[in-house]
């Protein structure tokens, strides 16, 4: 029975992770090598569950010992050395990820499982990189962690029947709803979810219609709760790029090419709400929407 979890990344994700886990009465080390990005994290855990406290959705000693169940740690080492389960929630970059992965495999106990957070990589060719491939597994959360349902949960090729099950059943005791998918690009989710970012895109390339237009269209037409721009900037353009051209690896297909306005926001380092500008401004501290001046159907 897993009660200790090692969570590899203190971003947006690894601290909603954590968040989640420790919650539910989870012993959870948190792994960065920035003890500085650590505090933060810990930070921001505390200001989700304030926030859920003062909705009454928890109750104030359920604040308390869920930040009691949080270690932390710059040492992927130290960090895992009791781990049954450690979650790797770096940065979207392939080469990262194997690295951390080689680390993970060396210093983890014999029977713990590896899970990845990985929105697109492949399992199976993360899995190849440890000598413990039946370990391995995908365990995708959604953003923002502590209140999305979804896990979506992906299975290598060497994968182990009892691994899965286990992961499944970890994810049901978090309240979550598990989705067990096959190793493709892009899974599921992201499989279906970023070309229709990357069509809306196109559509705002070409003129067909304002950034505001395609948003309301989706969110009132298909009863989406945000539109496909407001997303994009959510999820950081250069994440939709990253993933777009996995997609487009591993298919080797034109459908999946990225649209040439994302590659130029990319570059020119407008990424979204986490650099305050994509398809709207971001202004800090702010739930209002300000709309881009820039001009996007410039070539």
């Amino acid at each position: 029975m897993i009660q200790n979890v090692s969570v590899i990344g203190a971003g947006t994700m690894g601290n909603g992770i954590a968040h989640v886990f420790s919650q539910r009465g989870f012993k959870v080390t948190l792994i960065d090598i920035s003890a500085e990005q650590l505090e933060k994290a810990v930070a921001t855990i505390s200001k989700n569950l304030d926030r859920m406290v003062s909705k009454e959705i928890i109750r104030k000693e359920l604040k308390e010992e869920t930040l009691k169940n949080i270690f932390t740690s710059t040492s992927i080492t130290e960090g895992v050395k009791s781990a049954e389960l450690i979650i790797e929630a770096a940065t979207e970059n392939e080469s990262i990820k194997m690295k951390i992965f080689q680390q993970m495999d060396e210093a983890a106990p014999e029977e713990c499982i590896l899970a990845t957070n990985t929105s697109s990589i492949s399992i199976t060719k993360i899995a190849a990189n440890t000598k413990h491939p039946g370990k391995v597994i995908g365990m995708h959360f959604m953003n923002p962690v502590p209140v999305m349902k979804l896990v979506e949960i992906i299975n290598g090729k060497e994968t182990e029947k009892d691994v899965t099950e286990s992961i499944v059943a970890l994810s049901k005791q978090l309240g979550k709803v598990p989705c067990v998918v096959n190793d493709f690009p892009g899974f599921i989710s992201n499989r279906i979810l970023m070309p229709m970012i990357n069509e809306a895109i196109f559509s705002l390339h070409e003129g067909v219609a304002g950034v505001e237009e395609i948003d309301t269209i989706m969110k009132l037409g298909m009863a989406h709760p945000m539109g496909p721009l407001q997303l994009a900037d959510l999820i950081g353009l250069d994440i939709c790029l990253s993933i777009m051209n996995v997609l487009h690896d591993g298919f080797a297909s034109d459908k999946y090419t990225p649209c040439p306005l994302l590659v130029k926001l990319v570059n020119e380092g407008k990424l979204g709400a986490k650099t305050g500008e994509g398809f709207y401004i971001h202004i800090p501290g702010s739930k209002e929407l300000v709309l881009a001046t820039r001009n996007f159907t410039e070539k």
